[in-house]
């Protein structure tokens, strides 16, 4: 009960105490947005630890060898991951469901034991000592980047681009008919969650002074799904509040450690059972008829059903 206390009644001290939460927050709610983005358009894609790892690798190696900005080194790692996911999406959005599920997560796992533990420039698996880190300074260019994602999420789920995701993540060939490019609108949905999964792994490696390669592994990426899957992916918020809530959990539930894996795989059976759809649920709204007239017939109608 300390946890939300302090963060009730001295806001200020809960965030000098709780720094590298707060940040480490930030970054996994943008990797939520990241699997919110190939879920909304009706992808399983499990790549994301993979590119988040490109950025993050990309961006310290070009600060440690070429002495570049963070911006440049982001830059360049959201570039990176664009290519790559340009290059092995064609191939690979062919396919559906588990299929593409194992797919991207063979992508993950052969840049991590292809790459990064047997490419000496990434250290062989001993990780990266990252001397240019600023734990604290990067804490509000991520909650800028939460809020500018999400707004950004938002107004393109009332796009015809989000209308034709969801018109696949519906009924894939039901679009096809209806003359959506699925495979474009596809591969679109994967290259923008491969950039902000660079960008996140980016701006999480320049918070820690040591780039450790365990961190860009299966478990990250189920971490993050279920994020997605516990805030609901109806709406870009729920990720969001998903991630929010499980990276506070071990912190607030410091009173129960010895019992605090059983409280979290409780928490998460609740909510699948009993909120399916998510802790934030879309709402759905009806049309009600434009102009005084339409809204009077209307009235009038129903009040004649009644009426029978």
């Amino acid at each position: 009960m300390g946890f939300f206390i302090q963060l009730l009644t001295d806001p200020v001290g809960f965030y000098n105490a709780h720094e590298l939460l707060v940040a480490q927050c930030g970054v996994n709610a943008l990797l939520a947005i990241s699997i919110w983005l190939t879920l909304y358009a009706g992808q399983l894609a499990l790549a994301t630890a993979g590119f988040m790892a490109v950025g993050a690798y990309t961006s310290v190696l070009l600060a440690i060898h070429q002495h570049t900005s963070l911006v440049a080194g982001t830059v360049s790692g959201c570039a990176l991951a664009a290519v790559i996911a340009a290059l092995i999406g064609l191939p690979v959005l062919r396919l559906r469901g588990v299929f593409l599920a194992i797919a991207t997560i063979g992508f993950g796992e052969a840049l991590r034991f292809g790459v990064i533990l047997n490419w000496p420039l990434t250290g062989e698996g001993q990780g990266l000592t990252n001397l240019g880190a600023n734990p604290t300074g990067g804490i509000l260019p991520v909650w800028i980047s939460v809020a500018a994602l999400a707004y950004l999420g938002w107004r393109i789920t009332r796009t015809r681009l989000g209308q034709a995701w969801a018109a696949i993540r519906e009924d894939e060939l039901a679009a096809a008919a209806s003359a959506i490019d699925v495979r474009a609108h596809k591969l679109v949905a994967f290259v923008l969650s491969a950039v902000i999964a660079a960008y996140a792994g980016a701006l999480d490696a320049h918070l820690n002074f040591f780039v450790d390669p365990t961190e860009y592994g299966f478990d990250r990426t189920v971490q993050v799904l279920v994020f997605a899957v516990l805030g609901g992916i109806g709406s870009v918020a729920g990720p969001i509040v998903g991630a929010v809530a499980l990276t506070a959990l071990p912190e607030a539930a410091r009173w129960a450690s010895d019992y605090r894996d059983v409280l979290y795989g409780a928490i998460l059976m609740v909510v699948v059972v009993f909120r399916p759809q998510g802790l934030i649920a879309r709402r759905r709204q009806t049309r009600r008829p434009d102009g005084l007239w339409p809204r009077l017939r209307s009235r009038l109608g129903l009040a004649a059903t009644r009426a029978q």
